[in-house]
């Protein structure tokens, strides 16, 4: 009777073992990872870090920032003039784009907004270039073309 059950137990054994060894490689390693954009995009330079916690992304910050390290959402003139060109402006879409990545966990999930969606494109390469850092566990800066 005791070999009727060696058999599934060990079956069941493995495939519990070899299940959490294949999970554990996928997984984002705890820590703030950060990616930038390789080239300055009308005097900004685009930028992503976010923050790991058991595997799940509980922080980010996307902005841009200009050779000087000037914060574009911190630009009144350039918010004031960009909304009434395209509806948004950079507080309200980098927001946007962090809380849905949050939320979904998926860059694949971001939708972009109108007037910001080379913005929401580079927050997609950005994202998939951080996540990728997250589970190698490496906290260098990645440069994203």
């Amino acid at each position: 009777m005791r070999k009727k059950w060696i058999i599934p137990l060990l079956i069941l054994l493995l495939t519990l073992c070899l299940s959490g060894c294949s999970s554990k490689n996928n997984d984002m390693k705890d820590g703030f990872y950060t990616a930038e954009m390789s080239e300055y995009s009308h005097g900004w330079k685009e930028y992503l870090c976010i923050m790991v916690k058991n595997n799940t992304i509980v922080y980010a910050e996307f902005n841009a920032k200009n050779p000087s390290g000037y914060i574009k959402a911190w630009d009144n003139a350039y918010m004031r003039n960009m909304y009434t060109i395209n509806g948004t402006y950079p507080n309200e879409y980098t927001r946007y784009y962090v809380a849905q990545l949050i939320d979904t966990q998926n860059p694949d999930n971001v939708d972009a907004i109108s007037g910001a969606s080379h913005s929401a494109g580079n927050f997609v390469k950005l994202s998939k270039a951080v996540i990728a850092q997250a589970k190698k566990g490496d906290s260098a800066t990645i440069v994203v073309e």
